[in-house]
């Protein structure tokens, strides 16, 4: 950052908890790395009646919770510095005359801290909200780049219910800002472990020219999560895993994986290819959605010696409802790299762990030479990619078995973050800011990037709305989903990785 620019950062919903738990933390971690401007000021606005300094107070105490690494430089009042750096103001987003006050409000902090009235505003609100309050910015002229100053927008997830509504909250943003101004967050992409996609493949000699369908056998990515929908059911319930997870993460992740070298390393080629493979995915048949996607609903069990409730008890859900809390699936892209390979993923709520990788599993060796301990054939290799937790890479190959004959013992290679114990892990939440700041857009989404994979989901949430006898299976709450899920992976030596929490370990018996 350079610290002779300013900007000012609105945050709108600021009074919510993503602005506590996240986006504060988040600011003052950079702060405490010296990767804020000089000139920089945070306006939060709410409708929640408070003023700067219980504003501050409320964001001291959710730092002091929620910031992973060491407090802001206590030390040498950084801490302070940047708490008096908050402000807000309390208005009804709603009413378009309230935006007056807010225009001032920016103005007087503009002039107090020279920002060159470069602005940043964070729509950390429901969906709903977002129309409303793009279109009163742009009333007010808040929404206009001048030749010495710049206007951006952070969107928040999730970008839209189904096809239609994205195109038309896009045609919507775009009546008020233009496409470089608009930044669609999606907080999987911040993770370092899922930037280190791109440097695996591209950097290195030994994985690119092995990384197509002469050679990778499948693809799966799993993201599992322990928890249930903890307290969110008004909203879940409404939206289900396919949107809250396939629509947006899972894909972004399918897309940094099988995605085309960019020729050169900037926003624009890195979305471009991006949205190629967006538009490689094979549309779903009915027959597809019927055979290739299993959807799952967690169910009341004992984990660990407690009892945890079945969604459909969890409150604000309906007593009937046919919301997915798991989805696995299997599709294909068709272009030059991937024609054949199959990719699956799944996700889900009250899983064993909270987990998410990506398994290459490469095409075995044309010729059984050589046979396990236990006297079945060596399994492909396999390169595991974890997001989180223990993130790093794993490698796993076969090794003779010292002693007589020619036994096979598989074994890993494996790299751990943690091992780089003078290097920062940044949350992905302070990437995510710390690139809008300077106007690197690599890792947001583009609106054609969101239709195209909405284009891809619609067939499969119309499926489910025109035959809702479509098998919905209950899974005990602590389990990895419904138990024909590993029917999904065709093939007498495909299965799924189960994943522990260490990295290196993969059994059903593994520690939890």
């Amino acid at each position: 950052m350079n610290n002779n620019s300013g900007l000012i950062l609105v945050i709108f919903g600021a009074s919510g908890d993503l602005t506590v738990r996240k986006l504060i933390p988040a600011l003052c971690d950079l702060k405490n790395q010296n990767l804020l401007p000089e000139r920089f000021a945070v306006l939060g606005v709410g409708r929640t009646d408070m003023d700067d300094n219980g504003f501050r107070v409320k964001m001291k105490e959710g730092i002091g919770h929620f910031l992973a690494n060491m407090p802001c430089g206590v030390q040498d009042n950084r801490q302070e510095e940047f708490l008096q750096k908050l402000h807000y103001i309390s208005i009804n987003t709603s009413e378009k005359n309230d935006y007056n006050l807010l225009k001032q409000r920016i103005t007087e902090l503009n002039n107090n801290y020279q920002t060159n009235e470069n602005y940043l505003f964070y729509l950390a609100t429901p969906p709903n909200m977002y129309e409303v309050i793009v279109n009163n910015l742009g009333l007010q002229g808040l929404n206009r780049d001048t030749q010495t100053s710049w206007k951006r927008i952070i969107i928040e997830k999730p970008f839209g219910y189904d096809l239609t509504s994205a195109k038309k909250l896009n045609h919507k943003l775009l009546k008020v800002f233009h496409e470089d101004q608009i930044y669609r967050i999606d907080h999987y992409l911040g993770k370092e472990t899922v930037q280190n996609i791109l440097v695996t493949r591209f950097s290195n000699g030994i994985f690119e020219p092995l990384w197509n369908r002469n050679y990778i056998d499948h693809i799966e990515i799993t993201s599992a999560e322990s928890i249930g929908i903890e307290n969110r059911g008004r909203y879940y319930d409404h939206v289900g895993a396919i949107r809250d997870m396939v629509q947006n993460h899972l894909l972004q992740i399918v897309a940094l994986v099988a995605m085309e070298p960019p020729a050169v390393a900037d926003a624009k080629s890195i979305r471009n290819e991006t949205l190629k493979v967006f538009q490689s995915l094979r549309p779903l048949t009915t027959l597809d959605i019927e055979n290739n996607i299993i959807r799952g609903q967690y169910l009341a069990s004992t984990i660990r010696g407690e009892k945890v409730l079945g969604y459909r008890d969890e409150p604000n859900v309906e007593t009937c409802s046919k919301t997915e809390t798991f989805v696995a699936m299997k599709f294909y892209i068709d272009n030059w790299r991937w024609s054949g390979v199959p990719f699956y993923i799944r996700t889900g709520k009250r899983l064993p762990i909270r987990v998410m990788e990506i398994v290459i599993h490469f095409k075995p060796s044309p010729h059984v030479l050589f046979i396990k301990e236990t006297g079945t054939a060596m399994t492909s290799n396999q390169l595991v990619i974890r997001i989180q937790p223990d993130e790093g890479i794993l490698l796993k190959f076969g090794m003779k078995v010292p002693g007589a004959g020619f036994k096979v013992q598989e074994v890993g290679m494996d790299f751990h973050y943690s091992q780089l114990s003078e290097v920062h892990l940044p949350e992905a939440y302070e990437r995510l800011l710390l690139d809008c700041m300077l106007g690197d857009a690599t890792l947001y989404s583009r609106g054609d990037a969101v239709e195209a994979t909405w284009a891809f989901i619609n067939p499969i949430l119309n499926t489910w709305k025109e035959k809702p006898d479509i098998k919905l299976y209950g899974y005990p709450a602590g389990t990895w989903g419904p138990e024909n899920t590993d029917q999904l992976i065709d093939g007498l030596e495909r299965s799924w990785r189960y994943p522990c929490k260490n990295l290196s370990s993969d059994s059903n018996y593994c520690e939890l």
